[in-house]
């Protein structure tokens, strides 16, 4: 079983953590993640729900995905709890990894990285290309603390 509660009524779709992911990608791009006018609440069950694809993972030092919403989930094929148990690396092909890395090393320096683009991989190794992706670092929006990084995916293609 997963540390991660899946996103439900009851926990309200973990909309403290998606407030973080929303404060972090306006912080970097300027843009909102979701409609401002929306409240925590409803941002989090909007997003859980949204046609595109958001992902998170931890700051652990081999990171574990964190959050998932419907669309991330079905696009990698998984169920919550094996998509939160999931070392985030292992989305991408070993061959693949050494750029997936460079890529969240600029995100850790610049604070995000937009119309990103790279092959993953879901379970079963089912391959995916991804574009026009936007990665970013989740910070804390009072003190400005590290708490991971996030990626919008809203176009892939089935290889």
């Amino acid at each position: 079983m997963s540390k991660f509660p899946l996103p439900s009524e009851e926990n309200h779709y973990l909309h403290h953590h998606v407030a973080l992911l929303r404060y972090s990608f306006q912080h970097w791009t300027g843009r909102p993640l979701v409609a401002t006018k929306m409240n925590d609440e409803d941002a989090a069950r909007y997003l859980f729900n949204a046609t595109f694809a958001v992902l998170s993972h931890d700051t652990a030092k081999d990171p574990i995905f964190n959050y998932a919403n419907r669309t991330a989930l079905s696009l990698f094929g998984m169920d919550w709890d094996s998509m939160t148990a999931l070392p985030s690396r292992k989305s991408a092909e070993p061959v693949a990894q050494e750029d997936r890395q460079r890529i969240l090393e600029q995100v850790e320096k610049h604070g995000f990285v937009d119309n990103y683009s790279g092959i993953r991989i879901g379970r079963h190794g089912r391959r995916f290309f991804i574009e026009g992706a936007v990665v970013w670092n989740v910070i804390e929006p009072r003190t400005g603390a590290y708490k991971g990084q996030a990626a919008l995916l809203k176009n892939w293609n089935f290889l």
